[in-house]
Formats: structure tokens, C-alpha cells, sequence
């Protein structure tokens, strides 16, 4: 999927993929990930999320990767923060106390520039990519965060039915990409209300990884 797709969508608001309020799923398992106070968390492909919110309200840190640089200033405009924006590597970062999102091309994010996290939430960002680059992103964010443990957000549907995104990702393709670093564990599956984007019946879940080794 090339990266104008969703930088168009952002520029025209073409956002229906964006939740008005924190994810029912992340508020109910977010404990499972058993982090303290303070700890820092990474949302790949965040764009202006509410969990961001979430997350800081209870005294977590943040670190996030989005393309759009537009989603980016909307989501500080949200949290009523005035950042500061510096230039690493390839990338821009949008900085604050306890918040870090890095603009530009996840790919060109590296571990230096990341520095540690203690774990992943994704919830938008291996459903947003086509298989190829799924796996190619997989491999990077093991790489990326020494595979901290993490809470994954999946669909499951006809994909004929719907070429996504956001795309299929079946419990053997996650298997496929992760079971080799992690302990694969499905919490939860709910139906989609209404169907996906009301066209086909998915299935939301919601896995806890965790690390086979200890972070680096």
C-alpha cells in the first residue's frame, strides 16, 4: 500500500477509521500488559488515537509513529499540548513531557532514535498494511523494541468480501509473524457491530504477546 493512500486520507478527513473514544478492548485488557507507572509505551501508525489520551491520563509515557504529519498536529490540537518538533534521522519528532511520536515512515525509525519502550499496543497498525508489508513491518518492530511485550488488535472476515483495509489478519498469520519471538495469547473476540464498515461480518480480538527472552 503506498504511503499516498493514507496521506490523502488524512488531508481530506477520510478518517472513519478513527475512534471517538479509547478502545473498549484496551481499557478491559490493558492491565494483562502489567506495566507500572511511568512505564513507555509504542503505538505504531497511532494517527490521532484517543488511547494516546488514555494512556497519559493514568500516568503512562508514549511513544508513537505515524505518516501523517496532519494527524500528528491534530492529535497534539486534541491533547491540548504545545510540542516541540525536532529533526532524527529521516524523521521528524513531535515532543513533550511523557510523549514522543515520530513522523514519517515507520521503516526509518530505528531502536537509537526510539530508545527503550516497555511495550507495544497496536491496534491500527499491522490491520492497515497488505500481506507483504505485514511481514516486513513484524520483523522491524521485533527488531525495533527488543520484542517488548505487546497487545494486539486483529480483524477476521471474508477478505474477498472486503479488500480492507482494514485487512484480515487470521490467527495462523499471527502465529506466522510472531510465534517464533512471543507466547501467543487470544484474550478476546467480539463481533463487529454492524458488520465491517457494514459490509461483512469480522470478528475484533485482541492477543497479549509476550517476549520468549528477556528485553534487551
Amino acid at each position: 500500500m503506498e504511503k499516498s493512500f493514507w496521506l490523502e486520507k488524512w488531508q481530506k478527513n477520510e478518517i472513519g477509521f478513527h475512534n471517538r473514544e479509547a478502545h473498549p478492548l484496551l481499557v478491559e485488557h490493558f492491565a494483562r500488559l502489567g506495566l507500572g507507572q511511568g512505564d513507555r509505551l509504542f503505538l505504531p501508525l497511532c494517527g490521532k488515537t484517543l488511547d494516546i489520551g488514555w494512556l497519559l491520563e493514568r500516568g503512562y509515557s508514549v511513544a508513537g509513529a505515524e505518516l501523517s504529519e496532519v494527524a500528528v498536529i491534530q492529535l497534539f490540537e486534541q491533547l491540548g499540548i504545545e510540542p516541540q518538533v525536532e529533526i532524527t534521522g529521516d524523521l521528524k519528532c513531535y515532543r513533550a513531557p511523557d510523549i514522543d511520536i515520530y513522523v514519517g515512515d515507520i521503516f526509518h525509525l530505528t531502536r537509537e532514535a526510539l530508545g527503550s519502550v516497555a511495550a507495544i499496543y497496536d491496534r491500527a497498525a499491522l490491520v492497515a498494511l497488505p500481506l507483504e508489508m505485514r511481514r516486513r513491518y513484524t520483523q522491524h518492530l521485533v527488531q525495533l523494541t527488543g520484542s517488548a511485550r505487546q497487545l494486539l488488535i486483529t480483524f477476521e472476515y471474508d477478505q474477498e468480501k472486503m479488500p480492507g483495509p482494514p485487512f484480515c489478519v487470521s490467527d495462523g498469520e499471527v502465529a506466522e509473524h510472531y510465534a517464533v519471538s512471543y507466547t501467543l495469547k487470544l484474550l478476546q473476540t467480539v463481533d463487529v457491530e454492524g458488520g465491517l464498515k457494514g459490509k461483512c461480518p469480522a470478528e475484533e480480538k485482541i492477543w497479549l504477546l509476550e517476549s520468549k527472552s528477556p528485553v534487551a
